[in-house]
């Protein structure tokens, strides 16, 4: 009779596995950053020259709207994601900051983290639920680039 039990567990953890009730392996979503920017959003490298953070304040103040006008916002189902962030040659430390926009800032969730030295890359987890979200790095003063999550 154990036998047959343990053979019962083991054809329904088979079948569970087999219909796809495992959970999913999150989607990697790779980000580059360079002075002042993340470039992905914006489809360019503005090779911007900085050598602190102050520069990337002065440098988004003369166009940094301009510039996330003209980027589109990442559109997202609800899930896990891994947000893939790579130092491309900037000089300095960088971070990446991912949290909810507006009245969401207080109830979506939000990844954060510094230690990004030049051409290191760093992952950040995070379990995305629908609404909009902003990411940057404080670091590396970037504009706030939009994320749309919806089913």
């Amino acid at each position: 009779m154990i036998r047959r039990t343990h053979l019962l567990v083991a054809c329904l953890a088979m079948m569970i596995a087999g219909h796809g009730i495992a959970a999913a392996a999150p989607t990697v979503i790779n980000l580059t950053q360079t002075g002042c920017q993340f470039v992905e959003p914006e489809g360019v490298d503005h090779q911007f020259k900085t050598g602190k953070s102050d520069d990337c304040k002065a440098i988004n103040k003369q166009n940094g709207d301009k510039r996330l006008k003209a980027s589109a916002p990442l559109e997202l189902k609800p899930g896990k994601y891994i947000f893939r962030v790579t130092n491309q040659n900037v000089p300095y430390e960088l971070g990446f900051y991912l949290r909810g926009s507006g009245l969401g800032r207080l109830t979506l969730p939000k990844v954060s983290g510094g230690g990004l030295t030049t051409g290191k890359t760093q992952d950040y987890h995070v379990d995305l639920k629908a609404g909009s979200y902003v990411y940057s790095c404080p670091l590396n003063p970037t504009p706030d680039y939009p994320i749309v999550v919806k089913p």
